[in-house]
Order: C-alpha cells, then structure tokens, then sequence
C-alpha cells in the first residue's frame, strides 16, 4: 500500500489532493475531500459494510453497475478529510504523456444504438442507455497521481475520485449524485439530458436553451427523477420533488438536473440502505430497469464493471455520500480506458447519441491535451 507525505495537522484540501498516491482512495466533493490510506479488511458487498463500521470506522470504495456483483470497498486504516476544494477551477496544463495510440468502438455504438431504436417498437423497452469505450496507449505507465490533480482542478464543484482497484485504477469527475445522507436529511441529484458546452458564448447559450426546451430530454429527465422520488418515498416522511429541472453546467456540458431532498421517517435508515434502494437508475441503466440491463448486456460489447457504479463512503453513523461513477476511466500501466454513454428513447438519432458520449469524453480528453480519433 501507498505511503502517505506527513500531513499537517490541519491539512487543507488541496493538501489532501497532492498527498494522493496510487493505491489508496481520493473522494473530493462540494462538501469536502477525504483521503483514505491503507486497508484493514477489503469488503465484497455492502451488505458487509454494518458490521465492519461498527466501531467507528468508515468503509470507502466501489459498487458496480450490477449490484448483485463483487464490490471493492475497504476499511481504511488511515482517513484524512478537509473542507471542499476551492470552486473556481485552476489552470493547470494538461496530463505530461506521449500517447502513441487510440482505440475507438465507435462504429459498434452506431450499430448498437440502431438495434435499441428497433427494440422501441414493441413498448417493452421505453429508454435504455448505451456506452462505449475509447483505449489510449500511452509510450509509458500512466501518472495515476498527476490526472487525478489535473481532473480536481479543472472540475473541483464536481465529485473527483480515485479508487484502487488492485489491478488497475478507476478515477474521474463525476457529476452526478446518487445520495447524500447526513443524520434523516438525504439528497439525491439526478441529471439526464444533456448538451455539449461551447467556447461560443451565442453557440452555448442556444445549446442550453435548446435543451431546457427540448421534449426528449425533458421526458427522459422525468423518468430519473420519478424513479428516485419513487425509491426514496418509502423512506422519507417528508420529500420535496422540484416540478422543473434545473440547468447544471460543467467544463464540457450542460445537464438537465434536479435536486430531491428528504428527511428520514426513521432516523437509523443507513446510506447503504438507500443506496441500494436507488442504484442502478434510468439515468445510467433504462426503463424498466430489468429490461433494459438485458438489452445493455446484448448491445454492448464488453462488461461495465464499475462505470456506471457508485463510488462513495459510508460511516459507523449510517452517514455517507455515493456518487455515479460517470466521466471516468480506469489506468492499467500506460492504458487509459474512457467510457461514456447517452441515453436512448423513442426518436433518438445514432450520430447526435454518438456526439453526446464524444462530448462527454472531453472531461478526460481535455485533460489529457488530446482530440479523440474519427
């Protein structure tokens, strides 16, 4: 395991980023950054998070996108935690790396999303979301360390992460928050529907516009944000559900966002319960959910594993903070692999979903100084 520089005291956030070492667990978020180091137990399913934690302890890590498969979540032995990161981004030059290499299934996504819109047709399915991949070679191993400064601070509103996964490394920038728990108050952020950003502030605006206005994006937002309220409802005596989406930008896009905000009708119900509850959503799976994680498993030609799982931690208090694991890539030696995924409904066009994921690449390709291969 990682050996951790010594820390002051009280250390500042951006302490905490530049102490990260590869191996160990870096959550940042708007509410604060948390540095864990070392492993006391490595733990396979939530389920085993209760008794692990139970004397005070927190347990950080992963859950992929098919719950019913093994998590990597860890009892840390060391855990660090400052305030949140300043919000303005920083300058910082892109990832130093020479990149010999890119590996695209782009015209495997085409044909992917051509069969779901076929699929459409018989009312079964009614939104199902479809990734793909991009591989880059890089001449030399990877600096996990240095991505996970450059992503932090370009996006440090966001939720940046790095999570050890034995053999390879998962770390990016999500936007997304599953749920939030802290004493009976929980928030859960769904966004779905999307535009990319534009360096023309007239080009920009109208993409935003166009999406707040946008029927597709607007009903696809509605089945997220019904699938939480739906979930959360059981446990919550009070529940305040916004009626219109909100506008949330970031670096690369703009999202249609809604904020759901409870509070506990039992004050014991821990964040791994509602967790569970909600994960996997429409914004990352589909609808029916049962339906389109098969169709997912047709089309896509490779197994998400833990993109499009959540990443997070959860404490002895049942208190935590879980996000989707989006706009993120795992580090294998010198290969960087991204994923990104649109959702599809009715009407959706195969060349505007692959511009959507293209757009969602930029989080890391932006970081990284490189344009993704035609």
């Amino acid at each position: 395991m990682p050996v951790l520089e010594t820390l002051p005291a009280k250390a500042s956030p951006a302490d905490l980023t530049a102490a990260y070492r590869e191996g160990a667990f870096l959550f940042t978020s708007p509410t604060g950054v948390l540095l864990a180091e070392g492993a006391r137990e490595v733990l396979d399913s939530p389920d085993k998070v209760p008794d692990a934690v139970a004397e005070g302890g927190i347990a950080v890590g992963v859950i992929p996108f098919d719950p019913t498969a093994p998590s990597r979540l860890v009892v840390p032995e060391t855990v660090h935690r400052a305030g949140p990161l300043p919000s303005a981004s920083q300058a910082r030059p892109p990832l130093a790396a020479r990149w010999l290499a890119q590996h695209t299934d782009a015209d495997a996504y085409r044909a992917g999303v051509r069969r779901a819109l076929e699929l459409f047709a018989d009312g079964a399915l009614r939104k199902v979301v479809l990734a793909r991949r991009l591989d880059l070679v890089a001449a030399e191993p990877i600096d996990v360390r240095e991505l996970v400064q450059v992503l932090a601070a370009r996006d440090p509103r966001w939720h940046t992460f790095a999570a050890d996964l034995g053999d390879r490394t998962l770390l990016g920038t999500s936007p997304e928050l599953l749920i939030e728990r802290k004493g009976r108050h929980v928030l859960s952020n769904p966004l779905a529907g999307s535009r990319p950003r534009s360096a023309d502030p007239v080009h920009d605006g109208r993409n935003a516009t166009e999406l707040l206005g946008s029927p597709k994006d607007r009903r696809e937002h509605d089945v997220v944000v019904t699938a939480v309220a739906d979930a959360l409802a059981p446990f919550c005596r009070e529940l305040t559900v916004p009626t219109e989406p909100e506008l949330l930008p970031s670096r690369t896009m703009w999202h249609l966002s809604t904020r759901v905000h409870g509070v506990l009708a039992d004050p014991d119900t821990p964040v791994w319960q509602l967790t569970a509850a909600l994960h996997p959503t429409p914004a990352v799976c589909g609808t029916p959910t049962a339906v389109a994680r098969q169709v997912i498993g047709e089309l896509e030609p490779f197994d998400r594993e833990y993109y499009t799982g959540v990443v997070g931690w959860a404490d002895s208090r049942g208190d935590g903070e879980w996000v989707v694991t989006i706009r993120c890539g795992e580090v294998r030696g010198a290969t960087l692999r991204l994923f990104a995924g649109a959702g599809l409904v009715p009407g959706s066009d195969p060349e505007d979903e692959l511009t959507e994921t293209g757009a969602k690449l930029r989080t890391f390709l932006d970081a990284l100084g490189v344009e993704e291969s035609a």
